[in-house]
């Protein structure tokens, strides 16, 4: 890709940008999904770390292996470049909500390859600290769930994807995630812990 450097001015300082690049950086690419699933291993883990923002600081080789990416594809680029239309916008709601109050999150997730491929996941996301207790940071731990746990999940899932598209962009997200939450009130549970007896079950 041959760069495009454009001057961009901020207040009065003036600096130039490789506008490719940037646009290439924030911008999610157009994948079409596929029906081909890939399985991780009973001993794999997915590790990876993002900044604040969301943006990608680290991964590790599994990571890169599933997902068909090349290291300088994921760096500085936002986390949500895996994320599979298949995915409730309800349940992602509810991680950042369960993040920004600094505490972690467990989860299934269904994330798409570089090439629409699929793999689900079983992750646990936790807040990233500096060494001055300040955060900086998000710190993801990912593993292969059982067939018996999306068993259970994916209808579950399935319908607070249709709740979304009924509701709409603007409200369709916190509707599901209220359908979510009073399926799992009714069990006297939370997210969390439906996830994690799930997933040790």
């Amino acid at each position: 890709m041959q760069p495009q450097i454009v001057e961009v001015i901020y207040g009065n300082k003036k600096t130039f940008i490789d506008l490719k690049w940037s646009l290439n950086k924030i911008m999610k690419p157009s994948i079409t999904p596929t029906q081909v699933e890939h399985k991780m291993g009973p001993d794999d883990f997915i590790v990876s770390k993002t900044d604040l923002k969301g943006r990608i600081t680290y991964a590790n080789r599994i990571f890169l292996k599933l997902g068909q990416y090349p290291l300088e594809s994921l760096l500085n680029t936002q986390h949500n470049i895996v994320r599979h239309p298949d995915m409730p916008r309800g349940v992602y709601k509810m991680l950042w909500e369960t993040l920004k109050q600094g505490s972690e999150f467990f989860g299934f997730v269904k994330n798409m390859c570089a090439n629409g491929d699929y793999y689900w996941v079983f992750a646990n996301v936790t807040p990233d600290y500096n060494v001055s207790g300040q955060p900086q940071g998000y710190y993801s731990v990912r593993r292969k769930p059982s067939d018996n746990a999306l068993a259970t999940i994916k209808p579950i899932y399935k319908e607070m994807l249709s709740i979304e598209k009924r509701s709409g962009a603007k409200e369709g997200a916190e509707k599901s995630l209220a359908y979510l939450n009073e399926l799992l009130a009714e069990q006297n549970t939370n997210y969390n812990n439906y996830a994690l007896s799930l997933f040790k079950n």
